[in-house]
Order: C-alpha cells, then sequence, then structure tokens
C-alpha cells in the first residue's frame, strides 16, 4: 500500500503539470477560436479542472489518511457543479472563459489550503460559497447604470468611510492598521473599499466635463482616500488605489500628461515612504539582500525563495514539501508554497491564467459601448492586475514585499469576496453591453 501511495505521488507531480499546461493551453486557443470551437476548449478546460481537482485530494487523502478530506472534497466538488449550472443561467450568453479561471483559481486555492490546513480550506470554501451566492445579484444591481453613474461621489465617498472607520476603530496586524473586528469575525475593509472605489470613480469620471478644475477636485478625493491607507500604514492598498485611480483618470481624460505626472509624483511618494516608515525600510532590505539579514528582516523573502528553488520546474509533490516553514503561507506567500509542491512550470502557468482573464477582461472594456460600463469594467481589470503583481512581485524577490493577497487563491475571506465580485462585474458589463445591443438590433428591425 505504501509502495503504491509513494509511486501515485510522484506520478501526480507530472500528471498535475500537465493538466495544468493543457488548460491554459486551450484558454488562449480560445481566443481565437469561433463560438463552436470555443465552446469546445472552454468544455476541455473544464475536464482539466475537475481532474486537477481529483487528483489533488487524492494525493492528500493517501498521504494524510484523513476521512475529512474526503468530505472537504465531496462538498466543493458539489458546489463547482451548481455554481456552473447557476452561472451559466444568470450570466446568459458569456463566453465561460472568466468563469473557467474563476474556477481553476478557487480549485488551486482550496487544494493548497486542503493540503496546508483543512480548518483553513474549510473557512476558504465558506467565503467562496457566499461570494458566489452574492454574484448571483450583480447583473441586476448593474442594470441600474445610470442610477449608479450619477451616484459616483456617493460611492467614492462609502469608500473612503470605510477606510477612516478602520482607520479610528482598526486593529494593526503585520504592521498596518487595516482590520477591524466586529465580535469573533476580522475583516479587512480595504477589501471592500476597493469596489466602491472604482465604482465610485468611474461614475465621476463618466459624467462629468473633464477640465483642469475637475480633475483637480476628483484628485483630492482620490488623494485623501490613499492618504488614509497611508495613515493606516497599509502602504500595498495604499498602491492599488492610487494605480488604479491613475489609469482610470488617463483613460477618461485621454491626456498622458496626468499619467505621466501621476506616476513621477507616486514615484516622490514612494521615496519619502522610505524615509518616513520603518517598515518599508525594513522591506527595502529584506528585497536588496534578504541574506544578510536572514535570521530576521529577510527571513520571508529567503524562505519563499528557498521554498521556489527546492521545488524545481516539477515541484516536490504535493503534500512532500515543507511550507510551514515559509511565513505567512497560506496568504501573502502562497505562491511560494505552489512553487515548492506543484513546480515552476505550474507556477507559470498560473501567472500565464492571471494574464489570460487580464487579457479578457481589456477586451471586455475596449468593445463595451456604455462609457461607465467600460471604465467600470478597465478599472477594475487594473486593480486585479496591479495586485496580482505586487504579490507575485514580492515573493519572487522582484520587488519589495508590499503584504497583499493573491487574487482568488490566498486563503483571506474579504479579499476572497471583493475578488469574486470584482471578477463578476466584469462578466455582468459584458452581459450588459450583450442584451443592450440585442436591444438595439431589435428597435432597428421594429422600425
Amino acid at each position: 500500500m505504501d509502495g503504491a501511495r509513494i509511486v501515485l505521488t510522484e506520478l501526480s507531480r507530472y500528471i498535475i503539470v500537465l493538466l495544468m499546461a493543457l488548460y491554459t493551453y486551450f484558454g488562449f486557443r480560445a481566443y481565437g477560436a469561433k463560438k463552436k470551437k470555443q465552446r469546445r476548449l472552454v468544455r476541455k478546460q473544464t475536464r482539466m479542472t475537475y481532474i486537477f481537482h481529483f487528483f489533488g485530494y487524492m494525493i492528500i487523502y493517501l498521504n494524510t489518511g484523513d476521512w475529512k478530506v474526503l468530505e472537504i472534497y465531496g462538498m466543493e466538488l458539489a458546489f463547482f457543479i451548481l455554481c456552473g449550472i447557476v452561472y451559466r443561467i444568470v450570466y446568459k450568453k458569456e463566453n465561460g472563459l472568466i468563469f473557467n479561471h474563476m474556477r481553476m483559481l478557487f480549485v488551486i486555492s482550496l487544494v493548497m489550503l486542503g493540503r496546508l490546513s483543512t480548518a483553513s480550506a474549510m473557512k476558504q470554501f465558506i467565503y467562496m460559497a457566499i461570494g458566489m451566492g452574492v454574484c448571483i445579484f450583480l447583473p441586476f444591481f448593474l442594470k441600474r447604470a445610470k442610477k449608479l453613474q450619477e451616484d459616483g461621489w456617493f460611492y467614492a465617498l462609502v469608500s473612503l468611510i470605510l477606510l477612516l472607520v478602520v482607520l479610528f476603530f482598526g486593529t494593526t496586524k503585520y504592521g498596518a492598521k487595516n482590520w477591524l473586528q466586529i465580535g469573533p469575525v476580522m475583516l479587512q475593509p480595504s477589501e471592500f473599499a476597493k469596489i466602491f472605489f472604482v465604482l465610485g470613480f468611474a461614475g465621476i469620471l463618466s459624467s462629468v466635463q473633464l477640465e483642469f478644475k475637475k480633475v483637480v477636485q476628483v484628485s483630492i478625493l482620490a488623494g485623501a482616500i490613499v492618504l488614509v491607507l497611508v495613515a493606516e500604514k497599509d502602504l500595498g492598498a495604499a498602491f492599488i488605489f492610487f494605480v488604479t485611480y491613475l489609469f482610470l483618470l488617463y483613460v477618461a481624460s485621454g491626456q498622458t500628461i496626468y499619467l505621466f505626472g501621476g506616476l513621477c509624483g507616486g514615484s516622490g511618494a514612494a521615496v519619502l515612504a522610505y524615509f518616513v516608515f520603518s517598515h518599508v525600510r525594513t522591506r527595502v532590505m529584506a528585497w536588496k539582500n534578504p541574506w544578510i539579514c536572514i535570521d530576521n528582516q529577510g527571513y520571508q523573502v529567503a524562505q519563499s525563495l528557498f521554498a521556489i528553488g527546492t521545488g524545481g520546474w516539477f515541484g516536490m509533490g504535493l503534500t512532500q514539501g515543507m511550507p510551514n516553514a515559509i511565513p505567512i503561507r497560506e496568504s501573502d506567500f502562497i505562491f511560494a508554497a505552489i512553487g515548492e509542491e506543484l513546480g515552476a512550470f505550474f507556477g507559470i502557468c498560473l501567472i500565464c491564467i492571471y494574464i489570460s482573464c487580464f487579457i479578457s477582461f481589456v477586451q471586455i472594456a475596449v468593445s463595451t459601448k456604455v462609457y461607465f460600463y467600460k471604465l467600470l469594467a478597465f478599472g477594475y481589470s487594473v486593480l486585479v492586475m496591479i495586485q496580482t503583481f505586487l504579490t507575485l512581485g514580492g515573493v519572487t524577490k522582484f520587488i519589495p514585499s508590499t503584504g497583499v493577497t493573491l487574487p482568488l487563491v490566498s486563503a483571506g475571506g474579504s479579499s476572497m469576496l471583493s475578488m469574486i465580485i470584482m471578477f463578476c462585474m466584469i462578466e455582468s458589463v459584458r452581459i450588459l453591453d450583450v442584451r443592450q445591443e440585442e436591444d438595439e438590433d431589435a428597435m432597428e428591425e421594429t422600425e
């Protein structure tokens, strides 16, 4: 029995990488395919996802002997099947790529967290279920497009108020005051503020004439939101909000000077933050040379690099590594745990999935006719990709660590809920734009 377990565990290293490679290949092939072939490729992706999910939990069970693993697998399988049915009903005419990517990221998250801690996997699963439940109603919410656009200032202020509540009543964790405790539940309101931030500024920028005076007024509000995050020492989130607003303003105004001016100002602010905040200097020191301070400031980055390097191209195999040596392995540094056990090739495919998501998001933003929808989809696209870049860059020592989570993969209820909503908001934009186009065609035929 032990011999069979060892053989299966060893074989799974290559099977999982092959499944991930095929999934990624089918995803990129689908972009240039006609609708019929695209649907066929999407179905192949779905099969790859379910097989990977099965193999992942089978290996975890064989190496732990914990029957609870099988119970969790059964619940997750039922959830994914139900999600697929409901999603196709609610998001009619969707091409399936965005949902497939969401589901694959869910599976990667649950398999890795199930390997690290069944309690964390269960909690993550609950937040996924809540998030997907909320997303059933998003297309109906966005139907109020005109009203949402007119209420842009209101939603931007909601984002500011959420952050102010944390500033005055929040709890400090990992050096940043970005948590709020409500009874037994710990929340990160900045994650939900992201949703209102993009919703608000997409509405404002699509409904006002962007003369210089108006740009200054809008930028003051955006700057106030970023400054609150700086006051909370949540500099990773501050950077995400700042860059998202900058690109929204650039797309809305078409003025390159705003983009370059903002980037220059942001660079100056980053230098200032280095001298003002001690934890920023610590992270920069760890980024420059983690080996000289490996017992202290550089420990996180060094352990992350050790894990990724140890995994090699095909990983050590699920349950065969030592991810418990990686700090914050279930959230900020989950990519390092993935690299150690599933390998660098798997990690590259995971990055390709995020790139594929960004391509899909930008395609939706570009093709959307309603200007408010266009800015909304573009804003969420930039936000998700900037967060992904910051997480992956910090884990691989490409940039200093910023303490943000990997979208739809890292453990964290607030992050999971907000990211699901943002992905589905973008999908809702596409669905509503298609419906509007069909309504216009029907009216033309009637006339």
